[in-house]
């Protein structure tokens, strides 16, 4: 594992909106690292996402110093002693070093510290007490770099003491084993998520739901819930009998074709496929009305989509559904699917509904009181059923077909 990061390779360290943050926060004596995810993805050459700084400044001093150097700061997290510090539009969390007080599993009272040891003890993993300069000298307290080239995701400290610190840290177990691990989890970790596992109850449904979703959108996330349902954890999270079969065969079509991970289409996957229990499932994770929507539909969905269905049955369910909606069918019928061989047909279908493109029906409401029939509900009634026979007969744009029969359904409304 590399013991120095080299900013001239890392675009994220050397970026000026970086560059102005740091600098405001090391002019005239000041310090400052990045922590976490940033200098653990750096090292692991993944992308970078969210870039996370530490600091012995206090929240007053820190503010006063990203004011003076004209940077948008913001008292996100003052409780916790973190300022959102944003440069062109990019956000920069900047938290003074902390101490734990005291915790109860679900919040922690902190104090403010000058020592970075102090700093790295209160982080959950080794692999996210990791420091990094601005000029890429690396800081670690407790091995994080071996075990982030050994793809060992461990607790500092007391595995049961950590987790009843924080509830979440059992979720965020599996989370970063299913991203940055290798091999089998971390038995003292595993045995004290298990043995604490009660704990999870104490959450909100948001927390859950956050850590939930993160761990579905890795890319192999089914050896650890595999591992969480035997444990009795998963169960704690979603109380019904879970699709783990499904899941998988799911997760197996992403890999083979490359697809981007879906949290929620994975979500959905796992949850049984009954309407009433997916809004459960919902309500207890407090999912966003679009995602609880998108779950709940998805399992009381009739439609019996096969890999050999006629192109026309597809682009009727398309015009109806929508391509999102029917996309997700797509997936999760093909994920019930029990013979590989379907595979190129299920691509097909997908690649159909992806490059579909709604037309427009040709009618109006003038169009039929035109041809006779008085403003009010008939109308729309008329102009339903014309629609059914266009829809019947793939979206036919012959005017003179589509005006006989027009006429056909007003008289038969009319008269």
């Amino acid at each position: 594992m590399k013991k120095k990061l080299d900013p001239s390779r890392e675009a994220w360290m050397r970026a000026a909106e970086t560059s102005a943050v740091m600098d405001a926060l090391t002019s005239g004596g000041g310090a400052a690292r990045f922590v976490g995810g940033a200098v653990r993805n750096a090292l692991l050459q993944r992308e970078v996402g969210d870039v996370d700084i530490a600091t012995p400044l206090l929240p007053q001093e820190v503010m006063s110093r990203l004011e003076s150097a004209r940077i948008r700061a913001v008292p996100t997290g003052i409780e916790h002693g973190t300022i959102t510090a944003t440069v062109n539009g990019r956000p920069f969390e900047v938290t003074t070093l902390r101490r734990d007080v005291e915790t109860d599993g679900r919040h922690a009272v902190v104090a403010y510290s000058e020592k970075w040891e102090e700093d790295a003890q209160r982080r959950d993993f080794t692999i996210n007490a990791l420091y990094a300069s601005a000029d890429g000298e690396l800081f670690d307290f407790h091995g994080g770099l071996d075990d982030l080239d050994l793809g060992h995701v461990r607790f500092i400290g007391d595995p049961v003491a950590r987790i009843r610190e924080d509830y979440l840290r059992i979720l965020r177990l599996f989370r970063f084993h299913a991203w940055y691990g290798k091999g089998e989890i971390d038995k003292g970790a595993l045995h004290a998520a298990t043995a604490e596992r009660t704990g999870l109850r104490r959450l909100s449904g948001e927390r859950i739901q956050k850590e939930l979703l993160r761990l579905l959108g890795a890319e192999r996330p089914c050896p650890c819930l595999h591992v969480m349902n035997v444990a009795g954890i998963l169960a704690e999270v979603i109380p019904e009998a879970v699709s783990l079969d499904r899941l998988d065969a799911l997760v197996a079509i992403d890999a083979a074709c490359f697809f981007p991970a879906d949290p929620v289409l994975r979500l959905a996957a796992l949850t049984p496929a009954v309407p009433a229990v997916a809004e459960s499932v919902a309500d207890r994770l407090k999912l966003s009305n679009e995602h609880r929507d998108r779950i709940v539909d998805l399992a009381g969905a009739p439609e019996n989509l096969s890999p050999a269905m006629p192109v026309c049955e597809l682009r009727s369910l398309l015009y109806r559904l929508g391509t999102g909606r029917i996309r997700d069918r797509i997936f999760l019928r093909w994920s019930e699917d029990k013979d590989p061989s379907h595979a190129i047909a299920w691509r097909a279908l997908l690649a159909l509904a992806e490059a579909w493109v709604r037309p427009r029906f040709p009618l109006t409401g003038r169009d039929v009181m035109a041809a006779g029939v008085p403003e009010g509900p008939l109308v729309g009634k008329v102009l339903s059923d014309v629609e059914e026979w266009w829809i019947a007969n793939n979206f036919t744009d012959d005017g003179p077909s589509l005006g006989e029969r027009l006429k056909t359904v007003v008289q038969g409304v009319v008269n």
